[in-house]
């Protein structure tokens, strides 16, 4: 008994198999994204900032936005790790974060501020941020719902853009 099998579809994924077996075997260190969710229980942040943390003693760079909950937790992380190692991209000024989050945010050495999103809603100037972090990173890491709907547009927007995505659901 045979088998058909869809050749296209198929050879791309065995494509992209091949990609990402060789990027994780690929020597020294990544330029990694971390992302995910402003909603994240406690117990969820503290294994997001181990594996951060774990990520930036590997060598790893990190890049993140400036959000509470993921990404807050991807920054502290990298902060214990080597905060020269950590990359904020903000959707917005830094004016228009959350008073909690700027505490945090003025400890980061490499902060980039995107002021021209500030008439943008957050929504909008988050898509467009997490736009320029997939476009500087090798490896996307995101924390999501099944509808978070900016998020796994992320996932889908780096996936074709061939970068390795890992991706994690709290529901």
């Amino acid at each position: 008994m045979s088998q058909s099998i869809d050749a296209p579809s198929e050879v791309s994924k065995v494509d992209v198999f091949l990609q990402e077996l060789a990027a994780i075997q690929q020597p020294g260190s990544k330029r990694v994204a971390i992302l995910g969710s402003r909603h994240v229980p406690i117990t969820h942040q503290q294994l997001i900032e181990l594996l951060t943390y774990a990520l930036v003693l590997g060598g790893n760079r990190i890049l993140t936005s400036g959000a509470t909950g993921t990404n807050s937790a991807a920054i502290r992380g990298a902060m214990k790790a080597d905060p020269n190692l950590l990359t904020v991209i903000l959707p917005q000024s830094l004016s228009r974060q959350p008073r909690e989050s700027r505490e945090q945010l003025d400890q980061v050495t490499h902060l980039v501020e995107n002021g021209a999103n500030d008439n943008l809603s957050l929504a909008e100037a988050s898509a467009i941020c997490n736009q320029e972090i997939i476009s500087r990173c090798q490896q996307l890491i995101c924390f999501a719902f099944h509808d978070s709907h900016t998020l796994l547009r992320t996932c889908q927007d780096a996936e074709d853009q061939r970068k390795i995505v890992t991706l994690f659901y709290f529901d």
